[in-house]
Formats: C-alpha cells, structure tokens, sequence
C-alpha cells in the first residue's frame, strides 16, 4: 500500500497533503494535552513497531506482496491521535531514507494507513469490545476484527485513488498519465488480496499483542479487572515498555525474513516492470518517479550484494530507524510536552 512517486497526480497528492498538515498539528495539540513525558516512549515504540512490522513482506500467489502495518493496535493501545502521529513517523522515514513510498505519496499513504487504519480500528474496537469487562477472548475478537477491517478500508482507499488517475490524468488521446490501471481493475485486485490475505494476517499480530497485553498489564487496556488491584497505570506502562521493547528487539532480528518475498506489491512497480507490463511506461510516471534518491533505498547498505549483506543491511535499517523514532521522542518530550 506504500504508493511510490509517479502514481499520483498532482491534483490527487496536493489535496492529500492539505487534508493530512491539519490532522498532524491537531493531533500534536491533543498529544500535548493528554500525554505525559512518561508516556511518550510510546509514540516511539508505536512508530518502530510500524516500521519493523512492514518490512516483513508476504508473498502471495501471482507475484505480490503485502504486509501488516499495525495502525489498529496502535491507536488501541494509545488512542487514534498517538496512532496517527506515530505510522505518520513511520511513513515519512520509510519514504525520505528508504525509498519506500513515494515523497509526492506521503500525504496520501498517511491519509490511508495512518488516519484511515487507526480511527476506523479504534472506533471499530471500541463498538466491539463495549461492556466486554474481564472478557478477553471478546477484546482479543474485537481487535482482531478491528484490524482486519481497518486495513482493508486502507487498501480500498488506496485502490480508489490508483483507480482514478486514468480518469483525472491522461493524454489527449486517453493513454494514462500516472498509475495506469482503472478503478475496475484496482478496486477488485486490492480487495482480493487484502481480503484473502494480508487481513488475516494483521488481525493475527494485533490479535496475539492486544491478548499478551489483556493478560499481563491489563490496566494499559482499560479492563475493569485492572482499576480493582492495588497498581498504577504508570508501573504498568513501565514494566510493559520494557517487555515490548525486548519483542521489537527480536522483530529487528528477523526482519531479514522479509527478503524472502522477491515479488513486487501491486501497485509499486518500477518504471522497467510497467514497460514490460504495458509496453510503455506513463509520461507523468517518467517526470516524477525520480524526484528523490533515498539514502538506504530498499534498506540495502551502498553495494550490498549475497544475502548476508542484504540481511545486514535490513537489520541496519530496522535499527537505524528504531533510534531515530527514539530520538525524535525524546526531542518531542523535551520541548513539546509538558510533565502531568
């Protein structure tokens, strides 16, 4: 779902942005208001996890990949606003180091995966798990179902906006300007497999996480069962950061294991496999595709060739990334919020 530069029209990524720079700032005021320094290692947490979480790429039949993003968890565990702020985070790295997604795209895949994902999940988590108490299994079901619909309504959005670029963006003769295939075309392939496939499998790592959490700090869930024991929610944040932070580190590790999908995700086709495609690669496509050489693209180190060096490069830049959100956390608790 990470749409690279090229595929969207300026007509299409301008409003994108002009929709996403309020959302941004409203949210740092609600952040700044409702957070405490203590609390804000999260935001860091919640953007590392989005960030390692995607890049273990799922192959699937046809050639594709997919992965999870983790938006619904997110703003389950900390609330929509936290969510959106830290997949945004997650995105803006991926784009600008990596040269996943697209810089043109960032207001768009921040629109689908931040905003859409994490209020739909939230509020969708919510309405499930309402008077659930003590019931995990029901919190771990309303998670999981949260989720499941949460990136689906992301990738529909996402078809929507490929969709309609032939219609927006073309030639004087009708040959598209950007991305290439129709809304008949994009909506039905990104349904099947975000339905079939990549649903199941964030519904699953939001499932196992939100049940890991329900069952040893159930007060960062909100479960009644919590609010009668004699503990605050902030040694509870404590002991939890220290376990997931551990769990990130094991993810970091195994991210490697996203090498094994050597397909390319529907939608983010270089220009070379849109010639081989369609025989010829879209005019706006060739103008934009180039507007930005990422440092580390594809989380491969400069010259990296053989496995062991592709692995160390993917963990480089798992790590990489995770110390960035780290230090831009620290940076945001040191000027922007204040102590409760």
């Amino acid at each position: 779902m990470h749409i690279p530069d090229g595929y969207l029209s300026p007509q299409t990524y301008i409003p994108f942005y002009g929709v996403m720079m309020p959302l941004w700032y409203w949210s740092s005021r609600i952040l700044k208001k409702t957070l405490n320094a203590r609390q804000i290692p999260f935001l860091a947490l919640g953007a590392a996890f989005s960030f390692v979480i995607m890049m273990f790429n799922i192959p699937i039949p046809g050639g594709s990949t997919g992965h999870a993003v983790g938006a619904a968890l997110i703003a389950i565990i900390l609330g929509p606003w936290a969510a959106l702020m830290s997949v945004s985070m997650a995105l803006i790295l991926q784009a600008l180091l990596f040269g996943d997604g697209g810089i043109t795209a960032i207001g768009a895949n921040c629109f689908n995966m931040a905003f859409i994902m994490s209020f739909s999940g939230y509020y969708i988590y919510k309405f499930l798990s309402s008077n659930s108490g003590t019931n995990i299994p029901r919190r771990v079901f309303a998670a999981s179902a949260a989720a499941y619909i949460s990136l689906n309504l992301a990738a529909f959005f996402t078809a929507v906006e490929f969709g309609i670029q032939p219609l927006i963006a073309h030639t004087p003769d009708g040959a598209p300007l950007y991305a290439p295939y129709p809304l008949n075309v994009a909506v039905p392939i990104m349904a099947l497999e975000h339905l079939a496939v990549f649903g199941f499998i964030e519904a699953l790592v939001t499932g196992l996480v939100v049940g890991y959490i329900a069952k040893t700090e159930p007060a960062m869930l909100n479960i009644p069962a919590a609010s009668s024991e004699k503990t605050s929610y902030q040694p509870a944040i404590s002991k939890l950061s220290k376990r997931l932070w551990i769990g990130l580190g094991v993810l970091i590790l195994l991210t490697p294991l996203g090498l094994l999908a050597s397909g390319t995700a529907w939608g983010e086709w270089g220009p070379e496999e849109l010639m081989e495609m369609l025989g010829f690669i879209p005019e706006g496509l060739k103008g934009t595709v180039t507007i930005w050489n990422s440092l580390l693209p594809d989380y491969a180190l400069p010259g990296s060739e053989g496995p062991v060096m592709l692995a160390t490069g993917y963990i480089f830049s798992a790590l990489l990334g995770t110390g960035l959100f780290v230090i831009s956390a620290f940076v945001v608790g040191r000027l922007l919020f204040r102590e409760k």
